[in-house]
């Protein structure tokens, strides 16, 4: 039995595709030709094909736009050639250059020195970097197209320096199935980045922007969604600025994960917030989102907890959806949950019952909305869980500034695990005297 064929790469070719991230998919690819398969190696993805448009199918333009992925001469850090030749740059390589034609052709391109093109470029650059001139002594130089379902999305160069033989038929092969393997791996980093992207501003559009202060209030808040890498769950919290020096906190919990509940929870954000505007009492505002609820996939079921302070008339009305009663720890300085007139059904049902409990706050307090995902566990009653997260808040609430203490309550769930999303919003409610 002859012995197994041995790469021409190095082991890090043997990564390629073990990370969703595009930069190190591209370092992988380059370490893996350089410096043993060649002196120089560099990758370059199609900028349109990197903005999430088509792959490069075969028209002749005049010209194409590539950005530089990866780097690597010899054993240098691509930080060493940042200045010469950063990666991140986007070129634009005339209908000329083997680039083009790699990518127009489908097919490796293979030259004896550096293209004019590209030689016109770096002589330019290499006044500022003796290194430059290197790279122009070149004896062998291949293009190796990137391609994917039938279109190139970018190219592999390697050169080859005067101490080389050229790149043989052989090994052009190796670096076209090299290739095939890395576009693959490429585009499972593209996607995985475009789901980060979307998950990562659909966040950011559930946060209550930048009000911390308002004031009679001082708020704090955060969130964690629940399991290993998620960036998304199916909580939603909201703060929201009202004339007479009122302000509206609501914390929300639609069932499940994922962009179904993503979507139910930016629809029943923006209710609130519409809502709001109208400036109608709190009951009717949650009546009013039961019924949007009942009409909205995926917001059936779902729980919220409604706060209005009004820091003038010292006066707190809160209005619960079949949610977790929120905390208030009073001037005893004791926490306790707060006794609701009714705890409301969860929103969708057309219930159309909800009661506003209105609190007479004559001295600073500090409110707690939470989601369950801080106070359910399997070993516990629920209520045990609500004490226990009030008795972890007076243990802290001396020793942290808000922010900090909203952290540390944040992390102090019963389930460190994160079966379940944890939100937590922290209001300091300071009535106004005169």
């Amino acid at each position: 039995m002859p012995p197994p064929r041995r790469s021409p790469f190095s082991p890090a070719a043997d990564v390629i595709g073990s990370e969703l991230d595009l930069g190190l998919t591209g370092s992988h690819v380059v370490h893996a030709l350089t410096p043993g398969f060649c002196d120089a190696a560099s990758l370059y993805l199609l900028e349109r094909w990197r903005r999430e448009e088509t792959t490069y199918t075969g028209a002749d333009p005049a010209q194409i736009e590539a950005r530089r992925l990866a780097l690597r001469v010899g054993t240098d850090a691509p930080e060493s050639w940042e200045r010469s030749l950063p990666v991140g740059e986007v070129l634009v390589f005339p209908r000329a250059t083997p680039y083009a034609r790699a990518l127009v052709d489908g097919h490796a391109q293979l030259l004896d020195s550096v293209d004019e093109h590209t030689a016109e470029r770096l002589a330019v650059s290499a006044g500022e970097d003796a290194r430059l001139g290197e790279l122009l002594k070149a004896r062998s130089f291949l293009v190796v197209p990137l391609r994917l379902r039938g279109g190139a999305i970018g190219f592999v160069a390697c050169s080859r320096g005067p101490g080389r033989g050229p790149f043989l038929t052989a090994e052009i092969a190796a670096v076209e199935s090299l290739a095939a393997r890395a576009a693959v791996a490429l585009d499972n980093a593209r996607r995985y980045e475009h789901e980060r992207r979307t998950a990562l501003a659909i966040r950011n559009s559930l946060l209550p922007g930048t009000i911390q202060e308002v004031e009679g209030c001082r708020i704090a808040h955060a969130s964690l969604p629940a399991g290993q890498g998620s960036i998304i769950g199916g909580d939603w919290f909201d703060v929201l600025r009202r004339p007479g020096d009122r302000v509206s906190l609501i914390v929300g919990d639609a069932m499940g994960h994922g962009p179904e509940s993503a979507v139910a929870m930016i629809q029943l954000r923006t209710a609130v917030r519409t809502l709001a505007g109208l400036d109608i009492p709190p009951a009717d505002l949650v009546r009013r989102l039961d019924a949007l609820a009942s009409e909205t996939p995926g917001a059936s079921f779902a729980t919220c907890i409604y706060a209005e302070w009004d820091a003038r008339n010292h006066t707190c009305t809160l209005v619960g959806a079949g949610h977790p009663p929120p905390l208030l720890r009073g001037p005893d300085g004791r926490t306790a949950p707060v006794a609701l007139v009714g705890a409301g059904l969860p929103l969708g049902l057309g219930a159309g019952s909800y009661e506003p409990t209105v609190l007479s706050i004559e001295d600073p307090a500090l409110l707690v909305l939470y989601s369950d995902g801080l106070v359910e566990s399997r070993d516990a009653d629920i209520d045990q869980e609500i004490a226990r997260l009030a008795g972890a808040l007076d243990a802290a609430v001396d020793h942290d500034p808000l922010p900090s203490l909203c952290r540390r309550l944040l992390h102090a769930a019963s389930d460190p695990a994160g079966a379940d999303d944890r939100t937590l919003l922290l209001a300091e409610l300071t009535p106004i005297v005169g």
